[in-house]
């Protein structure tokens, strides 16, 4: 199959994070090549009926944390689901996962997977771009090329306009997975994107 599959992603979200490893074992199973889309949740939650953690209903609080908890445990996945720095900014994650994929897709992949283990298995502090530059470090990725491109200009325009693209597509949520105009929020819809992929 040849259709790029668009990922839209915040880095910090603990639902990208339980989903993501499960998501590149199916893409590379697939074979289908993918279009990593980091976006500001915070510019697409007030155009799209979505909240803040703090300001939901203290019902829907309590049952993210059981989803947390429960998704952790059937994906095999250590998770701290009251971690030291949260909530925490993820645009500066966000700008270098941008400029990870500038080289290759996969180095964008496995720099997510690092963040999200970092953030809510490791309790660090993912927006201290020193604690970004030691991840890509250890993942054999050129750190201080990350972080020159993370600050140029033009990368925080990609990002502005990846964000403004998935308002306009009508996401509201992450992770969002799009398959040939198909939507699928979230990563407890794997199973209906490896049915789509199956097709």
């Amino acid at each position: 199959m040849s259709d790029v599959l668009d990922y839209y992603v915040f880095p910090t979200s603990p639902f990208v994070y339980l989903g993501h490893q499960a998501f590149c074992d199916l893409v590379r199973e697939r074979g289908v090549p993918v279009a990593l889309k980091p976006i500001d949740l915070g510019r697409v939650f007030p155009v799209s009926g979505g909240l803040p953690l703090k300001q939901r209903a203290p019902q829907r609080q309590a049952y993210r944390l059981a989803e947390l908890q429960r998704w952790a445990r059937y994906r095999g996945l250590p998770l701290n689901p009251h971690p030291k720095h949260f909530p925490v900014a993820g645009d500066t994650a966000a700008l270098w996962l941008l400029a990870a994929v500038e080289r290759n897709a996969d180095d964008g992949l496995r720099l997510l997977g690092a963040i999200g283990r970092a953030a809510w298995a490791e309790d660090r502090d993912v927006a201290d771009p020193a604690i970004l530059h030691g991840l890509a470090a250890s993942l054999g990725l050129d750190a201080a090329r990350l972080a020159e491109r993370a600050n140029a200009p033009d990368t925080r325009v990609h990002y502005d306009t990846l964000t403004q693209e998935a308002i306009d597509r009508g996401i509201f949520g992450v992770p969002t997975y799009v398959l040939n105009g198909e939507m699928f929020w979230g990563q407890d819809r794997l199973d209906f994107l490896a049915r789509a992929l199956a097709q």
